[in-house]
């Protein structure tokens, strides 16, 4: 029996969208929106939970509800190549902490903090340096959010996936002129020649001449 994972379609893609647009979007309410009975939906629903590309579902509150005014990032440097499992370990302890990852440059990992206010922030700080491991901190405070419908901001729903600009009309080609007849007989014109040229030259002298004669 295989166990190969089913294909990430578009309708599943249409499906993820609306769950995070909406978590609690009934399967017949997401089916009427992308054209699937409700059965369907829920079968593929089930589907991408058993892949883990729907991992859960959570509910998004607003941080200043909760009392959370004051917001930073913490760049955290080790005195030694701290393994991340022991970081994860410590960043748990702290329920401030929203977010923890490590990275590159020279710090060796990134809190994202959320406080009551800045005395409370500070005494966060206190204690992720009481780590015996950790060397330095340098802190970021959060003035305000460029992008206030992103997650990281408590908005409702994350922003609208941007969209491409539409490409320029191509132009018609140039039309082409009919095939000539081959039963026509072709035009004929006369030649120009540089004797043509001269004699209409003295024609052209000759009357202004003659004109200005009295």
């Amino acid at each position: 029996m295989s166990t190969k994972s089913a294909p990430f379609d578009e309708l599943d893609r249409k499906i993820v969208a609306a769950l995070i647009e909406n978590g609690r979007a009934s399967f017949a309410e997401i089916g009427s929106a992308i054209g699937l009975s409700p059965t369907a939906v829920k079968r593929r629903v089930d589907r991408l939970r058993e892949n883990n590309v729907i991992t859960g579902f959570s509910a998004t509150v607003r941080p200043a509800a909760l009392g959370w005014l004051t917001e930073a990032y913490v760049e955290v440097y080790c005195d030694s190549a701290a393994p991340p499992r022991r970081l994860a370990e410590v960043v748990r302890n702290h329920p401030e902490i929203a977010a923890a990852m490590t990275v590159t440059g020279g710090a060796d990992a990134l809190l994202h903090v959320r406080a009551t206010d800045v005395e409370h922030f500070e005494e966060v700080l206190e204690r992720i340096r009481t780590e015996p491991f950790i060397r330095k901190t340098i802190s970021y405070m959060v003035l305000s959010h460029l992008l206030p419908d992103s997650p990281e901001a408590g908005a409702r729903r994350p922003p609208t996936a941007p969209t491409c600009p539409p490409r320029p009309a191509r132009r018609p080609p140039p039309e082409r002129a009919p095939p000539a007849d081959p039963r026509s007989k072709p035009a004929v014109t006369a030649p120009y020649t540089h004797h043509s040229c001269v004699s209409a030259q003295h024609s052209f002298l000759v009357a202004r001449i003659g004109r200005s004669v009295p």
